[in-house]
Order: C-alpha cells, then sequence, then structure tokens
C-alpha cells in the first residue's frame, strides 16, 4: 500500500492547496524527518502573495517552508541508526559542495545549490520531508516542538554578528524587532555587548523586546546623538538606512540584514564614504546552526516567546493569511510530526 501525507501546495500566487502526497522515498544518505512545526518567513509570505521572491519564480506546484523542525523517523541504509527519533532543526540550503565559495566554507553564497522550500525545491510544509543528513542538526528534546523552527532564523543571527565582527563590549543598534531583529539583540547580549538599542516604529514589537530583557528599545526619532560600533538593518526598510548609518560610528560597520527592495539607494550613502563606515551584506549562514543550538540550550537566547500564533496544517491558507497580517512575531504551522497512512 501506497504510504500518503498532506502537504500544503502552492500553485501559484495566493493559491495555496492542502493535498495528498506520496511520502518520499529515502535515498543513501537522506533521512526522513516527520515534521512537528514549520515556521513563516518573510520569504514565504512573497511567494504566497506573488508568486515570487525577487528572481525565484513559482512555475509549478511547490511545497513551501524552509524554517522545519521534526523528528528523525526513517534513515537511508548508510545512515546511522543513531539518527533515529532524534529531535531536529533543518538547516535548508542545501550547496553544491564543489563550487570555489564551498571550498571556502562560505557555502551560503552558493550558485549551484538548491533550498527547501524555494521553487523549485518542495520545502517542509508537510508531515513529512526527505533531508540529506548533512542537513540536520540535534536539539535539546525538551525544546517545545513549536520553538524549533526558530533555530533557522536564530542562525541568520548569528551569522549577521559574525558579518559584522562582533566584539564583546561593543555597542550594537539593530533596527527593526521582528523575529530576526530580537534574536540578533539576544544573541549579542550573550556574546557580551555593552549597550544594546533596538529601533523600531512598532510600539508592540517594541514591548516585545523589553519583555525579552533588551531595556533600549526606541523609536526612530529617538536615534539622534547615538554612535555604536555596529549596526544590523533587519527591517529592509530603505528609508531606515539614512539613520542607521548616521548612529554608527566613524570607523564603525553596518550590515544588511534584511533584504531592502531593488533601487538606487547611492543617495543614501554619503556618509558610508565620509566616515569611513564599512556597508557589508549578509545571507543566510554557514557554519552557524551549532552556535544557534549552543544559545538556545543554555538558555542565553529565547526562542519559545518569538512564537506568537500556531495554526494546524490543515489551516494552512489562515496561517498565511494571519503572518501576512503582520500580527504578532512568529507564526508557525503545526505539522503534527505526520502520520503514514
Amino acid at each position: 500500500m501506497t504510504r500518503t501525507m498532506r502537504a500544503a501546495v502552492l500553485h501559484g500566487a495566493k493559491d495555496l492547496r492542502v493535498e495528498n502526497r506520496d511520502i518520499p522515498p529515502v535515498a543513501p544518505g537522506e533521512a526522513l524527518v516527520a515534521v512537528g512545526s514549520v515556521g513563516l518567513c518573510g520569504s514565504d509570505l512573497h511567494y504566497y502573495l506573488d508568486g515570487r521572491n525577487g528572481g525565484n519564480v513559482v512555475r509549478s506546484p511547490v511545497v513551501l517552508g524552509h524554517e522545519i523542525g521534526g523528528t528523525v523517523a526513517e534513515v537511508g541504509p548508510d545512515v546511522p541508526n543513531s539518527w533515529l527519533r532524534a529531535t531536529v532543526v533543518v538547516e535548508p540550503a542545501m550547496p553544491c559542495r564543489t563550487c570555489a565559495a564551498c571550498a571556502i566554507g562560505r557555502y551560503n553564497l552558493c550558485d549551484r545549490g538548491a533550498c527547501l522550500g524555494s521553487p523549485p525545491t518542495d520545502g517542509g510544509l508537510a508531515d513529512y520531508v526527505t533531508v540529506p543528513v548533512t542537513q540536520l542538526h540535534r536539539v535539546p528534546d525538551t525544546l517545545p516542538a513549536q520553538a524549533v523552527p526558530v533555530l533557522e532564523p536564530l542562525a541568520v543571527a548569528v551569522h549577521a554578528l559574525r558579518r559584522a565582527e562582533f566584539a564583546p563590549g561593543e555597542s550594537v543598534l539593530i533596527t527593526g524587532a521582528g523575529p530576526v531583529g530580537l534574536l540578533v539583540a539576544q544573541a549579542a547580549r550573550a556574546w557580551g555587548a555593552r549597550e544594546i538599542t533596538v529601533c523600531d516604529v512598532d510600539t508592540a514589537r517594541l514591548e516585545a523586546c523589553r519583555t525579552l530583557g533588551i531595556e533600549r528599545a526606541v523609536e526612530p526619532a529617538e536615534l539622534g546623538g547615538l554612535r555604536v560600533d555596529r549596526s544590523l538593518e533587519c527591517s529592509g526598510a530603505s528609508a531606515a538606512l539614512p539613520g542607521v548609518l548616521a548612529a554608527t560610528r566613524p570607523g564603525g560597520r553596518v550590515v544588511l540584514v534584511g533584504t531592502m527592495p531593488a533601487g538606487d539607494i547611492a543617495a543614501r550613502l554619503g556618509l558610508v564614504q565620509r566616515y569611513e563606515v564599512d556597508l557589508v551584506g549578509t545571507f543566510r549562514y554557514a557554519a552557524s546552526f551549532s552556535a544557534a543550538v549552543d544559545l538556545v540550550e543554555r538558555g542565553a537566547v529565547d526562542v519559545t516567546s518569538l512564537v506568537t500564533a500556531s495554526f494546524p496544517l490543515h489551516e494552512a491558507e489562515a496561517a498565511f493569511s494571519h503572518a501576512v497580517s503582520m500580527a504578532g512575531l512568529k507564526t508557525v504551522v503545526d505539522c503534527g510530526q505526520g502520520t503514514a497512512s
């Protein structure tokens, strides 16, 4: 008898259907993960609303979801049985491991690989997903299933701080108090930041920041006179950039974490030249999941409280609608760790 599972399949913009599909076979080197929960990210919302995210276009039905947590249900013939029943978070970007970027360890810049949940590669909004075992990271069994997917954006935060060349004792500004911004703030605190300022226009998100123990949570008008060592722009709003640059000390460093819309921002960059501010980008992560798991395991970062809404898989459409409304912080879809039939 064929084993089947449920999957939330995007057929085009605003056309999301929960369908029955065959459970994918497990090849050598792979594991079948019974999905517990999947977090919804901004890129998922772009695919849902527009049928595309930048240059990636939905041309055929695809299962979204790259923030994936679950339990290993089966393993390939060459994978150690010690993986069975392990609680894991999935590292969704699968590099080629042979190109120049991969060779120097910057595999997040690989342009030959694939990423779960980015067309045409199916993601984790299903009962099950097969993943190369190299993409799995064990997490504590005590972490709630709904919080496990938040380790993926925490890896983004870890990589962003590394790109900032942050050192203990430095001051940090984070603009954008969404999930990634709040994770950056917590990681910076755990790694010894002297002073942390979080800026946002949403007072509810600033209050969430204070609840996490980051007291200096301000609106843009309150940035005047600030001069920090490292700034991390997490909102993706190009209008935030002038304030970020002005609030960064001469010789400081600004990291663009949020994806800004296409367009000419040259007019905003005069301060980069004038004060020799290093302006760098950051994309996904490289070798960052172990540090993310460590931060959560020792209680330095709270990922659980960032999950503010959860929907069952059969209500995936409602989950996307809720996430689009920008209510709360992180919306997750509860896949119930799958049941084969």
